[in-house]
């Protein structure tokens, strides 16, 4: 018997027709199986902020009392229900998906709406509550999505199980893997298709330590503890050589097989094949994670294993990240006292809670790459600025791009690079290879995002597989 654990992302969710044909249904025996499932498209951004953009939603609204966060709450509550209506046909069904959210999204009017009168008193402070507030808003989506899967799977003659680790209305606590093990005590998955939500509700707090990773921790610690023989991401795109938005859909191709090293460099990136800490446990279990495409159900996709320690040079992929705020800091004083700087600075970049994507220095200067909302970055500057009033201080978006592979010749790698920029007059402002043979990295002006990107894929990926074939060829 083969079990896994699976993971479906938001944009497939809302494909939901693909995803019942293509993964749901797709055996003969739906069972021996555990699907962890993402919110709907666009519904935790519109709950908390928008990942990509940091367009404050109903969280952020709330946070700065806005009065106006009820109305986004029901306008909310009408996308959900329109969900409900083009998923279900039969009446009945759909006024129980209906009755389900809207009680849902009832309850947290009215717990917000108790905390905020509670917090007109000034012994009680809205900045206490906001990290709970956090949790439970952001476990909607997920309750949202879950409830429908089982429900819709059940008219379908599936005995599909709700699994809700959101901890709503439930008085039951612990750890995050206690409050797995606590729900899956009495689940038969030969007989069951447990359909889990990807928010948990623990004594660590998902979105206090991992933000918007929550759901695939929450993946990756049920495939640990209920010891899955393989997990299994499904999403709405394959982990291609490059992003095939960028380079052309007819221009990539998937990666086929590679280690958690590589998953580790493209999760830095914010290409989140798995979160790092998610492909801790699943590494530690020796359990091998899959990611397919939601679309092309009979493709293997991609493989990562713990295993794959490959001694060919090959470049596997060219993943980069646009929109990155560079903070450059000298000071002919730091020399000596860099340790000192930096950690400082660590403090005020985690204090305005950006994430660090990378980092340079030298004798008298440092470099940190940043990504986050502008209102963050911009308070990182305001304080570097007023802590070293005597230093140089500046900051711009730039494009930092790498060329990832389980093992490649760092040194040749940069030169092809650095060659392939100089043919399409993109100039690096700085580039480097890793002791570790796994990434060679380019930083370019931001403009020159998707130029370099398409450049670097052709020297170093479409070039390389040519360059194989032909020995493949002339060797046979």
């Amino acid at each position: 018997m083969s079990y896994t654990v699976e993971k479906i992302g938001g944009t497939s969710m809302t494909a939901f027709d693909a995803v019942l044909d293509n993964i749901l249904l797709k055996p003969s025996d739906p069972y021996n199986r555990v699907f962890v499932v993402s919110a709907y498209s666009g519904m935790t951004d519109a709950l908390l902020e928008c990942k990509r953009s940091g367009k404050p939603g109903i969280y952020q609204m709330v946070a700065k009392r806005d009065e106006n966060w009820p109305d986004a709450m029901y306008d909310l509550e009408k996308r959900m229900l329109m969900i409900n209506e083009n998923l279900f046909a039969d009446p009945i069904t759909r006024i129980r998906a209906d009755k389900f959210i809207r009680s849902r999204i009832s309850e947290a009017v009215n717990c917000i709406n108790n905390i905020l009168d509670t917090c007109q008193y000034g012994q009680f402070s809205l900045r206490h509550y906001l990290p709970q507030v956090r949790e439970f808003l952001s476990s909607i989506g997920e309750a949202h999505s879950a409830y429908n899967t089982s429900l819709k799977l059940k008219t379908l003659g599936v005995n599909a199980r709700f699994v809700d680790l959101s901890g709503w209305n439930e008085e039951s606590r612990g750890s995050l893997d206690e409050v797995i093990i606590q729900a899956f005590n009495d689940v038969d998955v030969t007989t069951e298709l447990p359909i889990v939500t990807g928010y948990a509700y623990c004594d660590e707090g998902l979105m206090k330590t991992y933000d918007r990773g929550y759901s695939e921790m929450t993946f990756s610690r049920i495939a640990a503890l209920t010891n899955a023989d393989q997990a299994i991401i499904h999403k709405e795109y394959h982990l291609s050589s490059a992003d095939p938005r960028v380079v052309g859909p007819d221009k990539v191709r998937p990666m086929g097989l590679t280690n958690f090293d590589v998953a580790d460099q493209l999760a830095n990136l914010g290409m989140e094949a798995i979160h790092p800490n998610a492909a801790a446990g699943l590494r530690h279990q020796e359990i091998e994670l899959r990611v397919k495409n939601t679309f092309e159900p009979e493709h293997p996709g991609t493989l990562i294993s713990g295993h794959h320690q490959p001694q060919d040079n090959k470049v596997e992929i060219i993943a980069g990240r646009n929109k990155v705020f560079a903070l450059h800091v000298f000071d002919q004083n730091m020399v000596g006292h860099i340790d000192n700087v930096s950690y400082e600075l660590m403090e005020i970049i985690a204090d305005a809670k950006v994430h660090l994507v990378g980092k340079e220095m030298n004798a008298n200067s440092m470099t940190y790459f940043l990504s986050g909302t502008s209102d963050n970055l911009n308070k990182v500057l305001y304080k570097a600025e007023k802590r070293y009033p005597n230093a140089s201080i500046s900051g711009k978006m730039v494009a930092l791009i790498s060329a990832i592979g389980a093992h490649i010749n760092t040194n040749q790698a940069l030169a092809r690079g650095m060659h392939a920029l100089a043919e399409v007059e993109v100039s690096p402002m700085a580039a480097h290879s890793s002791m570790r043979n796994v990434n060679v990295q380019f930083v370019v002006e931001d403009s020159d995002y998707n130029s370099a990107i398409c450049a670097l894929h052709h020297a170093l990926i479409d070039e390389q597989a040519a360059t194989a074939q032909a020995k493949a060829a002339k060797a046979a």
